[in-house]
């Protein structure tokens, strides 16, 4: 088949040429120099006659070989570059999925398979293109066209997570409830029901892991998804550090697992809180809260901070789902989680920037 070569594909093609033609940049320039430096009217006089000459015979200029038309080129969308795409990924030059779309990345993998195989770099398939790249390459399986899509991976924080949770709960693969975020537990989880299922353990949900774990689950009801979650009372610590006993502050005691908000000495709230696992401990000392981020999300951990008061480097005083969904059987990353939604909500609205925040034992 044929297509329309426009402005674009001209200039795709001249672009090509350039990137190839690095002999023939070294020949303008040697041309270059060889030119002598007289007047350029003199050459123009000594090529004359050799040109009228040429008109008397009643010679012809010799025309250039015509180029050979493209099979395949930017725009084109078909079955047969979805082909190309699986074939030039066998090769290492297209990384991307299969899409049957010819676009930009498509024509730069072509350009890199014609220079790499020693052909004519237009980014377009010609004929000759297309018969090496079949000569290089064998037929690509239903898996190379149509390779599978992803459906949920790490840091998904949605329904669609806590449902993916609850399936895997039904099969024994999650023991936790349901937080609705993917982060660890969920990517084992995913990786030991891939393996029980004969798929590759990669920890990702892609649509055929979806489809078996769906055809092997019923549909998760809404108190499997959404347990009842029992927020426990607490009573304040008996003994507050005497940091905490002045001024406005945080005052979270290790021995206690308790958060309590104190001002001028006088205990407003009590909440219950854990801290960061043995590899990364939360910090002891003074601080001062330094930021809040109401709607705050990990970029190291990829993972939601909501009420966060950054009181050390990267440590915070947040809320923790999945504290609230699983109490005492995690860790954090070394912040001070608190399961307490509505309280440190309004904890957030109550603490300023300045603020202390007392860390001991």
């Amino acid at each position: 088949m044929s297509s329309r070569r426009g402005p674009r594909g001209a200039l795709l093609s001249a672009v090509a040429a350039v990137a190839a033609g690095g002999l023939l940049l070294s020949g303008c320039a040697a041309q270059g120099q060889e030119a002598p430096d007289d007047d350029p009217a003199a050459s123009q006089e000594e090529t004359a006659p050799e040109e009228e000459n040429d008109d008397e015979a009643g010679g012809e200029e010799p025309s250039e070989e015509p180029a050979e038309p493209a099979i395949l080129a930017f725009g084109a969308e078909s079955e047969q570059v979805r082909e190309l795409q699986a074939r030039l990924a066998q090769l290492g030059h297209f990384t991307a999925q299969p899409t049957g779309y010819y676009g930009d990345v498509t024509v730069g993998a072509v350009s890199e398979y014609q220079r790499a195989g020693g052909l004519d770099v237009s980014g377009e398939v010609t004929q000759s293109t297309w018969d090496a790249l079949l000569a290089a390459t064998s037929d690509p399986t239903e898996d190379e066209l149509f390779p599978p899509q992803q459906v949920l991976g790490y840091g998904d924080n949605s329904d669609q997570v806590r449902e993916l949770q609850a399936r895997l709960a039904q099969l024994d693969h999650f023991a936790d409830n349901p937080t609705g975020y993917y982060g660890d537990v969920t990517a084992a989880a995913v990786s030991s029901f891939q393996s029980a299922a004969g798929l590759e353990a990669s920890g990702t949900v892609f649509d055929d892991t979806w489809e078996a774990l769906v055809g092997q689950t019923a549909q998760p009801t809404e108190e499997e998804m959404f347990p009842p979650l029992e927020v426990p009372e607490v009573e304040p610590e008996n003994e507050l550090d005497e940091r905490c006993l002045t001024g406005r502050a945080l005052c979270v005691s290790k021995t206690s697992n308790t958060l309590s908000w104190v001002v001028d000495g006088e205990v407003r709230m009590t909440v219950d809180v854990r801290f960061g696992a043995e590899e990364t401990p939360t910090r002891e000392g003074e601080f001062d809260v330094y930021w809040k981020s109401r709607h705050h999300h990990s970029t190291l951990y990829d993972s939601p901070m909501p009420y966060a008061m950054f009181f050390d480097g990267g440590q915070a005083v947040h809320y923790s789902e999945d504290f609230a969904a699983n109490g005492y059987n995690g860790a954090s990353h070394g912040c001070v989680n608190v399961r307490d939604e509505a309280a440190i909500a309004a904890l957030f609205d109550e603490v300023t920037e300045g603020d202390k925040v007392v860390v001991y034992w």
